[in-house]
């Protein structure tokens, strides 16, 4: 089996600028493989966003500490050089942001951001580079394309500065996408317009996707797998389609009870997840979730956070008390 596109392992990530420390990412470790997508879900504040940056070292340096490893396509994100580094943004990984209008440039053009991004990156002349925006608007489906090359973002509906910002990140052709929660501004339609869009774009450029969402409906919509995170770990990690089937964590549980679905009866009241995430900088011993777990016993408030334990399917969960989730299979300790 080759070796994944994306090898992370241990990743920490400690913001040191406040009064205390903020563990914000607490040993994360996750494979990519070419052409996969994954999705990371889970509440705000549980490290997402974070781990996503990580990847790209757009954390801010002097007041964040990083720990573990990343590798993507051979590199060792972790040691590069400023000048290689700069090469690797957007050329081996590109990000999609959450709100477009931010993080495109308000006073340049949409073609000059993207033709100066491919000219940073390849010895083309402005009129190729020019030449493949137009068909970067045209593969992400912008209409009117060569007069939208000359709008600025606020001249744009935000469904089309998304699709916009989509193709900005393909223009040097990365092999790794980070979608950092891309539909949460955009209305319901338009999301399901993006959300197919990345998807087919995964499909025929064969490209590996890492997709943030609070929305597990997205996460199903785009991703192959899915990685729930809760106070800064992965607690349970499995396909789509088992993770939806039979989920196998609390945590993941309470997710998909809290949403709504068709089998709900009129009127009926959404289940919710008691309590709230817990403070990063005083996380409780044993299992964060364990405040407000239905399942918590006196073993999981004890010591340090639960192991991964490997479950059947080759999917895993961080908890203690797992195969009260599902009495016929039993895990045993991830290697």
């Amino acid at each position: 089996m080759t070796d994944p596109y994306v090898r992370i392992r241990d990743l920490g990530v400690t913001f040191t600028g406040g009064a205390k420390p903020v563990r914000a990412v607490g040993g994360v470790s996750l494979d990519i493989r070419e052409g996969e997508a994954v999705a990371l879900i889970g509440e705000s504040g549980s490290g997402k966003s974070v781990t996503m940056r990580a990847i790209m070292r757009l954390n801010p340096e002097k007041r964040s500490r990083i720990e573990g490893s990343i590798h993507v396509g051979g590199h060792d994100v972790m040691k590069l050089g400023a000048r290689r580094l700069a090469r690797f943004r957007g050329a081996e990984v590109a990000m999609i942001f959450q709100e477009p209008l931010l993080a495109l440039d308000p006073v340049y053009t949409l073609g000059a951001q993207i033709t100066e991004s491919i000219r940073r990156h390849e010895p083309v002349s402005r009129a190729e580079a020019r030449a493949r925006a137009l068909q970067l608007f045209e593969r992400v489906r912008i209409p009117s394309p060569e007069r939208r090359l000359d709008s600025y973002p606020h001249e744009m509906s935000g469904g089309m500065r998304q699709r916009a910002m989509i193709a900005l990140a393909l223009a040097c052709r990365p092999k790794l996408l980070l979608a950092d929660e891309p539909t949460t501004a955009l209305d319901a339609t338009v999301q399901i317009q993006v959300l197919l869009l990345l998807r087919e774009l995964q499909r025929d450029l064969g490209l590996s996707i890492i997709f943030v969402t609070h929305d597990i409906g997205a996460a199903v919509e785009v991703a192959d797998r899915i990685a729930v995170m809760y106070a800064g770990r992965i607690v349970e990690e499995a396909s789509a389609r088992d993770l939806m089937r039979a989920p196998r964590h609390p945590y993941t549980i309470g997710l998909l009870k809290s949403r709504a679905h068709g089998a709900m009866v009129k009127g009926a009241r959404l289940d919710t997840i008691p309590g709230a995430p817990p403070d990063l900088a005083n996380l409780p011993a044993g299992c964060a979730f364990a405040p407000r777990c239905f399942l918590a016993a006196d073993s999981c408030r004890r010591d340090d956070p639960p192991p991964l334990v490997a479950l059947d399917g080759g999917r895993t969960a961080r908890c203690l008390r797992v195969e009260h989730t599902h009495p016929d299979a039993i895990g045993t300790p991830a290697h």
